[in-house]
């Protein structure tokens, strides 16, 4: 059996011949991280970072709007973080937290919810007839799991700044959590999440990437690559 590190370098070359077709075809790949805090998203976004030229990718951390953001549609925020032809976007959570941190915590109306729904499933609709791939990742995590990952971050001095009132109050709604999840992976949606279980960092890293990979070659199909033009030419000049 391969080692984690062997499985790691491979996805890492798998990656980064996927990302040189991007940049070559000009796609948009927009790739989504939602979870629950402690689940590892961190980690998984820090491997797929070391693998991508960060040149052509950006990662984008979503915490709450801003007062300025809030003024707006809740999805205007994300059209302006949305990738150019032949750049990646990563979102650390993303529009979904309407389904969910406004819906558990900050009493999000039923009516919002539904309006809300909607909304997210006409943008993912756009998005993809505008040629931008979609991957969706959710990281899952036993309650027990995610109380003794926070107690850690607590324990360790250079994983302490991790902690937030914010991870706390969510171990408090996980129940609420939990149900909302379910929810919203039920929702019907042209693009369907990937549900990966985290109890086991490494393998869940591990799973994440190769469900990215794979939903990156299938749609890409990365093959060997041609000179540009003129290029092969002019290669004799070198000799």
């Amino acid at each position: 059996m391969s080692s984690y590190s062997d499985r790691l370098q491979s996805l890492h070359r798998r990656l980064r011949i996927a990302q040189i077709a991007i940049m070559r075809q000009r796609r948009s790949i927009v790739v989504v991280f939602e979870g629950f805090d402690a689940a590892g998203k961190g980690g998984v976004i820090r491997e797929l970072s070391y693998a991508l030229d960060p040149r052509g990718c950006s990662v984008h951390p979503i915490g709450p709007p801003t007062d300025a953001e809030a003024a707006f549609p809740f999805l205007w925020r994300f059209w302006q973080r949305l990738p150019a032809p032949g750049q990646v976007a990563v979102f650390d959570r993303s529009w979904y937290g309407r389904l969910l941190v406004e819906y558990v915590e900050h009493g999000l109306p039923e009516s919002q919810y539904h309006e809300s729904v909607q909304a997210i499933a006409d943008f993912e609709r756009q998005l993809s007839q505008a040629g931008t791939q979609l991957v969706k990742i959710f990281l899952r995590i036993s309650e027990d799991t995610q109380r003794a990952r926070l107690k850690r971050r607590a324990d360790h001095p250079e994983k302490r700044w991790k902690l937030t009132v914010s991870d706390l109050d969510s171990l408090q709604h996980r129940a609420g959590y939990d149900a909302a999840i379910q929810r919203m992976l039920e929702l019907p949606t042209d693009v369907p999440w990937q549900v990966i279980e985290t109890d086991d960092k490494k393998a869940g890293r591990i799973a994440a990437l190769e469900v990215i990979s794979n939903a990156l070659e299938r749609d890409l199909k990365p093959r060997a690559f041609s000179y540009n033009p003129g290029v092969e030419a002019r290669l004799h000049e070198l000799q």
